[in-house]
């Protein structure tokens, strides 16, 4: 018998329980229904579905590049580092990145080794790019030289930078490839404006012999240039 009492208040409880949530429900208006917000897609949605897993490791890990490519350079070229002033700074980029249209000198220093053969600092002979319009977006194309990187950039959550995804051609071929086409010649990395007609774009862990590539854009023409 007490075995059956427990029972029957337990039965009752529960039953007590299930007409209090049915009352609540029947005193909400009749036109309310339950809703979910679902806030604007992220600006690097775009980009990070168009990036291969390797790439998307390659940015997320920016900060170690800058890290390790600087402290490699500045055993022999500190000097060399001092002088470019903010553009090896990791940490100086500004709001607005998006560079205007139009040809730019650029130049490329190469920082820290990433195999025995590569060298901890290496500059090269300033050469000729072009920033254009192309739909939506904007892309970057290296002119001349047996190597060309050519990509385009895309908004990101970070104000302060757009995300760059190309690939490289080479001296034989009239077009670059696109990227996704051939996994070697993939490149991604951020271009960050660093001062008044001054950008850089940077290639974390490239493939190649360094750790990070920071190319420095500047205009052919400054007159083109919003003031």
């Amino acid at each position: 018998m007490a075995r059956l009492g427990t029972l029957i208040l337990a039965t009752a409880a529960i039953a007590a329980v299930l007409t209090g949530c049915e009352t609540a429900r029947s005193r909400l208006p009749p036109a309310v229904r339950p809703s979910v917000e679902v806030g604007p897609p992220l600006k690097s949605e775009a980009w990070k579905a168009l990036a291969t897993a390797e790439d998307k490791d390659r940015i997320a890990r920016l900060g170690l590049a800058w890290q390790e490519a600087l402290a490699d350079a500045a055993k022999s070229n500190a000097a060399d580092i001092r002088r470019d002033g903010k553009l090896l700074l990791p940490r100086s980029a500004l709001p607005r990145p998006q560079p205007t249209p139009g040809s730019y000198n650029c130049r490329l220093i190469k920082l820290g080794k990433a195999t025995t053969s590569g060298k901890p600092y290496e500059t090269f002979k300033p050469f000729f790019c072009y920033v254009e319009v192309e739909g939506d977006l904007l892309t970057i194309v290296k002119q001349t030289g047996s190597q060309r990187p050519a990509g385009r950039l895309w908004e990101d959550d970070d104000p302060t930078r757009l995300v760059f995804l190309g690939s490289l051609a080479l001296a034989s071929e009239d077009q670059p490839l696109a990227y996704g086409d051939d996994p070697k010649r993939n490149m991604a990395g951020v271009l960050e404006r660093i001062g008044p007609f001054r950008w850089r774009l940077v290639i974390p862990w490239p493939q190649g012999t360094s750790k990070l590539d920071v190319f420095e854009l500047t205009p052919v023409d400054f007159t083109q240039q919003p003031q």
